[in-house]
């Protein structure tokens, strides 16, 4: 995609996006709903035309293709199955739209339906399927042409939090099976995280940010990236020293942090958002750690191998997950004054800036 975008009534639903994504590739469109991920994937598909930009596949323009020639699959949220007919005759479809010979498509269908984990269903209906059956059908029946591209449009919305966990594994396992350019859409941070080799942060129909999952997740530039993708703790700081790889923040009350600068360019004086996610915080006695950010334990959980903190640091409160081991089983009740300590590379210094949002663009 090369400066897409597309009008709505209410205004642009996907607004000069460029993308490009590797052959074998699995690449995701994470955002909230109204973002235009489901946009771009209809771009892809030829649902829709741009307003504006280009769209090609294998370095070949197919904005004017229809979307019967473009050898793309597609998945829809929940299959979108068709519920008349058996899953034999849905994965079959295309393949009979083709022309191909009848054993040859029950050879098809047979292989594919194994491949997904959906062996033996093929005389069921889809309202007689129950669980992630459904996904993997529709999976069968988007490979069944053997497309270049697939496209996944929140296929697992809707599946109960375990079935969501399995069945990532076994996208990531097809997928690494096929090595088939795909393109996945999902609202599910930990989806994206867990399936992609690249992701692209969406909101306002404008990508806000595109990286590997690790730099998503660890280096967020800017405080929708850095709210939307995990938990963070987002303390007001701003900046009193100047250094070759990063800078020096400090908080209202006093206590100085060194943090990467990320793209930003700082000047003395600039104020910003301290990101530290709650897992890559320690909480220490304070009268034994020589740094971090004092503050008083508010509230604690013990969840046996995890402990949950909120800790009063003066003007905000800071989540923590601290794992407990046997070696370090330390814990601290409400009252007691810590100070909570981060590595600098788990520490990233955003700007101050109003939340984006996630909805269509004005």
């Amino acid at each position: 995609m090369d400066g897409v975008g597309v009008r709505e009534e209410a205004g642009w639903a996907v607004r000069e996006v460029t993308i490009a994504v590797g052959p074998g590739e699995l690449y995701t469109l994470l955002g909230p709903a109204g973002s235009g991920k489901t946009a771009l994937l209809r771009l892809l598909a030829g649902f829709i035309a741009p307003d504006v930009g280009r769209i090609l596949v294998d370095d070949e323009a197919v904005d004017g293709v229809p979307p019967g020639k473009r050898s793309v699959g597609m998945v829809f949220p929940g299959g979108a199955l068709w519920p008349h007919m058996s899953v034999f005759d849905n994965v079959a479809f295309g393949l009979r739209a083709r022309g191909e010979p009848a054993a040859q498509i029950a050879r098809k269908v047979k292989a594919l339906l194994s491949q997904v984990g959906a062996a033996g269903l093929e005389a069921r209906r889809p309202p007689e399927l129950s669980g992630a059956d459904p996904v993997r059908v529709a999976l069968a029946r988007a490979l069944a042409h053997a497309p270049r591209l697939l496209l996944l449009d929140e296929p697992l919305d809707g599946l109960d939090p375990v079935l969501r966990a399995q069945m990532r594994l076994e996208i990531s396992r097809l997928h690494g099976e096929i090595a088939l350019t795909t393109i996945h859409a999902t609202r599910d941070p930990a989806e994206a995280l867990a399936l992609s080799r690249r992701i692209a942060v969406l909101s306002r129909g404008t990508v806000v940010q595109e990286g590997r999952p690790d730099e998503i997740y660890w280096k967020p530039r800017n405080r929708f990236v850095a709210e939307f993708v995990g938990a963070a703790n987002l303390v007001p700081v701003r900046v009193v020293e100047l250094r070759e790889v990063g800078v020096v923040v400090e908080t209202p009350r006093g206590a100085r942090m060194p943090v990467p600068s990320g793209d930003q360019a700082w000047a003395l004086g600039s104020r910003g958002l301290l990101c530290l996610r709650p897992e890559a915080l320690t909480v220490e006695e304070a009268a034994l750690a020589p740094g971090g950010i004092p503050g008083r334990v508010v509230s604690h959980v013990f969840e046996g191998a995890r402990q949950r903190y909120e800790v009063d640091i003066g003007g905000g409160t800071l989540r923590v997950e601290a794992l407990t081991t046997a070696l370090h089983a330390r814990t601290f009740k409400s009252g007691d004054h810590v100070r909570v300590t981060a590595a600098p590379e788990t520490a990233m210094l955003v700007p101050d800036e109003p939340v984006a949002g996630g909805g269509r663009a004005p």
